[in-house]
């Protein structure tokens, strides 16, 4: 309860400073908070479907995936005994709900409808994030490999890669990413490259998704613990996130040049909204807007309060909503907290 209240405190003030400085309207207001209940701990990456209007949480430290029905703003179904999830991607084509664990370094594959296991695929270790490539309509997995956390080898490994898999889980095609852990990565829908996020090494790698071959290595400098990752392909813009110290950098991607770096938060997500221009840094109690005025030019136009522990969530551009996880806090259930762009 302190928290909650520590939090209001510091949103009065946010909105008085603003009111006195002049600050220009708020770019984001909290549009409603859907309960969930028996859900504690972490919450790790989430996947979306548009036309059901429904969330899929990734409940990690609760081993399980929480199903939002987003018309009726609660939860409608608890799929259990997960190992650790991580990341969440729903197919629409195929009505399949693709899961990958960290525990047990599996992908499950759901029915979309009745949730009934589908297939399993068994990676080596650490699935984690899970993403989409429309061109040859596959599903992309990182996974295996050393970890670092808050610059430390929190997990030894070897083979690191991103695992290609086809809607019934059969594997098509890997890239490595030698021995190290890939986290956040980003496809391009107009080309075949992807880029990478590899904190071990302190680099962005991009490879090529149909040759599976790398084609170059971007060194991180100013910062470290680089996880998070956003694209702007019409611009040419890769966002990459640092957690030491908190940093946005933002990258020509033709190049590999950084063109900016800025003052952030600690964060697990961050997203690009093409529509206005923007970045939305999800970081630990708040999240940072940043508006892009030119390709190499950003300045921050708001940060606004989620709660205490709050650094994951998604962004649905179709709706021009942000969703963010909060975690139980004193009385406070864990839920999620949904955000208006304005």
């Amino acid at each position: 309860m302190r928290n909650w209240i520590a939090t209001l405190l510091l949103f009065s003030l946010f909105i008085l400073s603003g009111v006195a400085s002049g600050q220009q309207s708020p770019v984001l207001s909290l549009k409603t908070r859907i309960p969930l209940t028996k859900v504690d701990g972490r919450m790790d990456h989430f996947g979306v479907d548009v036309k059901g209007q429904r969330l899929f949480v990734t409940a990690n430290a609760n081993h399980t995936i929480e199903v939002i029905d987003l018309r009726a703003g609660r939860q409608a179904h608890t799929i259990t005994d997960l190992d650790t999830p991580q990341g969440a991607f729903y197919d629409a084509d195929t009505n399949r709900l693709f899961v990958a664990n960290e525990g047990d370094g599996t992908v499950k594959i759901f029915d979309g409808t009745t949730f009934q296991i589908m297939a399993t695929v068994k990676l080596t270790a650490d699935a984690d994030n899970v993403r989409y490539d429309a061109r040859g309509k596959h599903i992309v997995v990182g996974y295996g490999g050393e970890k670092l956390l808050n610059g430390k080898v929190a997990r030894p490994g070897r083979g690191g890669a991103l695992a290609i898999l086809d809607s019934t889980g059969q594997k098509t095609g890997e890239i490595p990413t030698t021995d190290a852990h890939p986290e956040s990565f980003q496809l391009e829908t107009t080309g075949t490259r992807v880029f990478v996020n590899i904190p071990d090494s302190k680099e962005v790698e991009v490879a090529d998704l149909v040759k599976g071959t790398v084609l170059a290595y971007w060194p991180i400098t100013g910062c470290t613990d680089n996880f998070p990752m956003t694209l702007d392909e019409p611009h040419h813009r890769l966002f990459v996130a640092c957690r030491i110290p908190p940093k946005l950098l933002v990258f020509e991607t033709e190049s590999g040049k950084t063109v900016a770096s800025l003052e952030t938060l600690t964060s697990d997500d961050i997203f690009y909204d093409a529509s206005k221009g923007r970045i939305y840094v999800i970081g630990t109690g708040f999240i940072d807007a940043f508006q892009q005025n030119d390709a190499d030019h950003y300045v921050k136009i708001g940060r606004y309060p989620t709660a205490p522990t709050a650094r994951t969530g998604f962004f649905v551009p179709e709706w021009g909503e942000l969703f963010v996880g909060a975690r139980h806090q004193g009385e406070q259930s864990e839920e999620i907290l949904v955000y208006e762009t304005k």
